[in-house]
This record gives structure tokens, C-alpha cells and sequence, in this order.
């Protein structure tokens, strides 16, 4: 027996649908109603989440806790930053403690699946590598036989290390460290040859940590992809889709030349249809994420771009003076690519 798909069945599934999305779960019931966004960050990672002097949080981890927090709330300010450590974070996130971890975390197979989490939009694609001090006389990775590698347990970057000596049939004597800050104080004291994190925290700590960061050199070899995403629990499809729009809509203004400088002139003259539906000038796109229909403009206007916020944290505006490279959009030869808020 055939059954009859017609137009109007169609359309009824879609309104189901619609309706079905519209309902919010316990994640986001409970921070609407507390009024706050509860954001799991690094205890202090220069570039992507780190507290100054007067506790003010900055970063390009701590912008994404802000931007959907001004999604959400009409507010960035509206953030309970709570920071973890590595062995800290995922537990932290599955039992409710936050409502979203941004924490240079590596986007994983068993992380997505035997952890019960949901990965976001990368946010930094990065890779593991190894800094040395310049007098050590090696220039690339494969010279480090049997060296002392200063690396911190409860990471992705251990095991990393392992296969990569393995692989290669070198000797490894590692040092393994849990606190971070005593990983890198080893690393400083002397204790062991290289330190091996992700090239993003290697360029952080050598920027900020280190007395004479001219004295230490990050050798070329990746030896490993790390995405590095925030991640929310299971179990609230409709708060995944919130915030994972907000990344998009990050990335997405970037590519329109849509900035925190000009977002309300472009909000009031614009004619393409792409960017008034993205600023709530058409209404319906918030409606859909359960979230106000200016919720992007909200972002942009209060944080920015995806572009602003890589070039103040870590690019070529910050301490980290990082590349774009991989994490360029598109357009540009690099990996950054939104879907359309259609």
C-alpha cells in the first residue's frame, strides 16, 4: 500500500516539528530562570580564558560564555565563570555544575559518546607540538630521543605523546604533572627538555609565563589534530541548538562584514535578506531557538564577530600574536564555515 505525501502532510510535519524545537528542556529552563549563564572555563589560560587583577574574565573561550549569555539574556554580563581544571572540566559539565564548558577542549570520539556530551562548533583548531629552550640545539621533534617531556595528566596530550614516541621508535621519559601551572614551572625550573601541550597554550605560556620568551622556541611538528570545541551535556537538544547557533552566528557575521563598529547601520540599511533575518530585521529566526529575534544582533553588538574576537584574544592584536591559518574563514583558505541562519 502507497502512502500519500502531499503538500498540506508536509506541512503539518513541519509545523510538528517546529513545535517540537520549541520546547525548551531542564538546561535551558533552568538558566532562563536563574537569570544567570554559568560558564565552565581554564583556571587561566592567557588568549582564552583568564582572569586580570580586578576578576574580569577575558578570552576567546570567555567570549563564547558572553555571547550566549547576550543571546540569551540581551546581557554578556550576565556570566558565572567557573573555573576547572583538566581533570575537573568533563565531570563538572556532566553533573549540571555548568551549563556550558569553554575550555580548550579537544572535540573526541569517546569525549561525544561515553562522556554524554555534545560538542559545539570548533571554535580553535589547533595541534599538539613541543617548545624547547633554543640552547637545547634541536629544531625539530624528531630529535627528541629519550628527552624529559614536562606533559599533563587527565589530557588528550599524554596519550598524544605516548603514540607519537612510539610510532617512532623513540625514547620517551615523561614527566607528568596534574596542576597546570606546576606543569609549567617544571618546564621553567629545568626539570625536563621540551613541554608539550597544544601550540595555542604552548605560544600562551611562552608569552606570559615565561621570564625570557625569546629564550624558548615552538618546534614545527603537529602531532596530532586538536579541534577545540565547548561542549554541552545530553539531554536538551533545543539549549544544544541555541548555542551552537550563537558560534555560527559569530562566524557568520565575520563573512558578511558584519562588526560591533557597524551592526546597527547595517541592521537599518541593509537589503540582503541573509543579514536581516540574522538581525532579527525579518523576524522568526529566534523564535525557532527559543531565544529573542535579536539574539545575533545581541552578540555582534556586545562581543562581536568570530573575526574581532580570535584577533583580540589571540591574533595578531593580543600577547599570543597567533595566525589565523586554519581557523581563517573559508573564503580565505581556512576551516572556519557557518550554515546560513535560513
Amino acid at each position: 500500500m502507497k502512502t500519500l505525501y502531499t503538500a498540506a502532510a508536509a506541512a503539518a510535519l513541519t509545523v510538528g516539528l517546529g513545535a517540537t524545537a520549541a520546547q525548551a528542556g531542564e538546561t535551558f529552563d533552568a538558566v532562563k530562570e536563574r537569570g544567570e549563564l554559568v560558564c565552565g572555563v581554564h583556571t587561566g589560560l592567557a588568549g582564552f580564558s583568564a582572569p586580570d587583577e580586578q576578576g574580569n574574565w577575558s578570552g576567546l573561550d570567555v567570549d563564547v560564555c558572553r555571547a550566549v549569555a547576550a543571546a540569551v539574556f540581551g546581557d554578556s554580563e550576565k556570566v558565572k565563570y567557573v573555573p576547572l581544571s583538566a581533570q575537573q572540566r568533563l565531570t563538572a559539565l556532566q553533573a549540571g555544575e555548568v551549563d556550558v564548558l569553554a575550555r580548550n577542549t579537544t572535540h573526541t570520539l569517546t569525549r561525544d559518546t561515553a562522556n554524554g556530551l555534545n560538542f559545539l562548533p570548533v571554535n580553535y583548531y589547533d595541534g599538539q607540538g613541543f617548545m624547547v629552550r633554543k640552547d637545547l640545539g634541536v629544531d625539530s621533534a624528531r630529535q627528541l630521543d629519550g628527552a624529559t617531556v614536562c606533559v599533563q595528566t587527565g589530557t588528550t596530550t599524554e596519550l598524544n605523546l605516548a603514540d607519537y614516541f612510539r610510532a617512532n621508535n623513540m625514547q620517551l621519559n615523561p614527566l607528568t604533572i596534574e596542576a597546570f601551572e606546576e606543569v609549567n614551572a617544571a618546564y621553567a625550573s629545568g626539570r625536563c627538555d621540551a613541554l608539550t601541550s597544544d601550540t595555542s597554550q604552548l605560544a600562551a605560556i611562552r608569552a606570559n609565563d615565561l621570564p625570557n620568551p625569546d629564550d624558548h622556541v615552538i618546534l614545527p611538528e603537529l602531532i596530532s589534530k586538536e579541534p577545540l570545541a565547548p561542549a554541552v551535556r545530553h539531554g536538551d537538544d533545543q539549549w544544544f541548538d541555541a548555542v551552537k547557533w550563537v558560534l555560527h552566528a559569530m562566524v557568520d557575521a565575520e563573512e558578511m562584514g558584519i562588526t560591533s563598529e557597524n551592526v546597527d547601520q547595517v541592521k537599518a540599511e541593509t537589503d540582503n535578506p541573509n543579514v536581516k533575518r540574522l538581525l532579527g530585521a525579518t523576524p522568526g529566526m529566534g523564535e525557532a531557538l527559543g531565544l529573542p529575534n535579536e539574539w545575533a544582533y545581541n552578540v555582534i553588538s556586545q562581543v562581536g564577530n568570530y573575526g574581532q574576537s580570535f584577533e583580540r584574544n589571540v591574533g595578531q592584536d593580543s600577547p599570543l600574536n597567533l595566525e589565523r591559518g586554519l581557523n581563517a574563514l573559508w573564503t580565505d583558505g581556512g576551516l572556519q564555515y557557518a550554515p546560513p541562519a535560513r
